[in-house]
């Protein structure tokens, strides 16, 4: 490959939550025990070094000594315009659809406000982004929840009926869709987008689209934007979209929506504004501008390609090696969702004392069970081959025993 992604970081000291804030993760600041070095595989960033024209962009501009106030440079539009034509293949995109938010997070608690009254409820599926539900119950709003179901081969679906249901039932006109689906990894086929989006327009929904994972799909996927599968969807649809999770550039903060209906955009716009803090910092800009190059491109495909390979070689391993643990094996994201209630329930064992065994020998995986899943972990594969094996081989010899 013409990329890195065999070298493994020593991200210590470099400001990184990943390996030095554990206790955010464990809830304790006790480490791994002696003679185990700290894989990390919770949070959602990567750990590979992340495309060479990011930093070179980063670089040229640190070399003019200037930060002071900016405007968003036509280079920062075109670069997304061409970016969601080469990748997505979206047309008819201009720079006065496009708006900055300093986050997809932000973004969504924006439009709620925007288009929700205090203590609205508002439908998401579930399993649940646990950014949705914090962000959106600390901003004052309940999340009414739709389970998504898995079919006779394990496939997470969407029920369209139960989403009608408590739509009507809760006089719901805000739902967050998710596309690819984190934490489940399912890449939605356009007929079930088309399908959710009919549910949402009968019951006069306004829909946030987080779509940040839309460039890390496994195993040669195509990601649908959620605003493509009809027009009234694309009137009806507010997309989120950053390169925070493809490059790795959450420490820069910035992402961007798309809105083509000019009502919800003149709304979330005015609503974004209010705070005053709403505004990108110049290096973020030249980030992106250097992530949306045809390097970046060529990056991307190489990444995909890593990832497949990873989440082939754990998801293998997890159904050859655990018993008791079952999964169903993830289309998009870098991440997978175990669930271990069998193996729990076998063991005489809590979830909590399993994740702590894995912590014990420096395997950081999350806890899922606020992702509204009993008995669930997140595991990040976004890391050199040869740490997942490492990983994996930690687990066989000392925690699924």
């Amino acid at each position: 490959m013409k990329y890195d992604f065999t070298s493994i970081m020593n991200r210590h000291g470099k400001d990184s939550i990943a390996v030095d804030d554990l206790e955010r993760v464990t809830g304790s600041p006790k480490g791994p025990m002696e003679g185990f070095d700290v894989i990390p595989m919770w949070v959602a960033d990567m750990n590979f070094p992340t495309v060479p024209t990011v930093c070179q962009a980063l670089a040229n501009r640190a070399s003019h000594p200037a930060f002071g106030y900016f405007g968003l440079s036509d280079a920062y539009y075109d670069a997304i315009i061409n970016w969601q034509s080469v990748r997505n293949h979206v047309t008819g995109l201009t720079k006065d659809h496009i708006g900055y938010e300093n986050g997809v997070l932000g973004c969504v608690v924006s439009a709620a406000q925007a288009f929700c009254s205090s203590g609205d409820k508002i439908l998401v599926h579930a399993p649940t982004y646990i950014g949705f539900t914090g962000s959106l119950t600390n901003a004052g709003y309940h999340l009414i929840l739709s389970e998504l179901v898995q079919d006779e081969n394990g496939i997470w679906r969407m029920d369209y009926e139960d989403m009608d249901k408590k739509l009507k039932a809760h006089s719901i006109h805000f739902a967050v869709f998710c596309s690819p689906h984190n934490p489940t990894g399912r890449v939605w086929e356009p007929w079930e987008i088309a399908k959710a989006m009919e549910v949402y327009k009968a019951n006069d929904c306004v829909v946030v689209s987080d779509e940040i994972w839309a460039d890390l799909l496994l195993d040669g996927r195509r990601h649908t934007p959620t605003q493509s599968v009809s027009e009234d969807a694309r009137n009806r649809t507010i997309a989120v979209y950053a390169p925070s999770k493809t490059f790795n550039l959450a420490g820069l903060v910035g992402s961007y929506h798309i809105v083509y209906s000019k009502y919800l955009r003149d709304r979330l716009r005015k609503q974004s504004s209010l705070s005053h803090y709403n505004s990108q910092n110049v290096m973020s800009m030249h980030a992106l501008i250097g992530a949306y190059s045809k390097e970046g491109q060529e990056w991307v495909d190489e990444l995909c390609q890593v990832l497949s390979a990873n989440v082939d070689y754990a998801y293998n391993y997890i159904l050859s090696n655990f018993t008791g643990i079952s999964l169903t094996k993830p289309q998009g994201t870098y991440m997978l969702y175990l669930d271990c209630s069998v193996w729990c329930r076998e063991h005489g064992r809590t979830l909590d004392e399993l994740l702590r065994a894995g912590w014990d020998v420096g395997v950081i995986w999350q806890d899922g069970r606020p992702f509204n899943k009993p008995y669930t972990i997140r595991m990040n594969l976004a890391l050199p081959l040869s740490r997942v094996e490492e990983a994996f081989g930690r687990l066989k010899e000392h925690v699924f025993l």
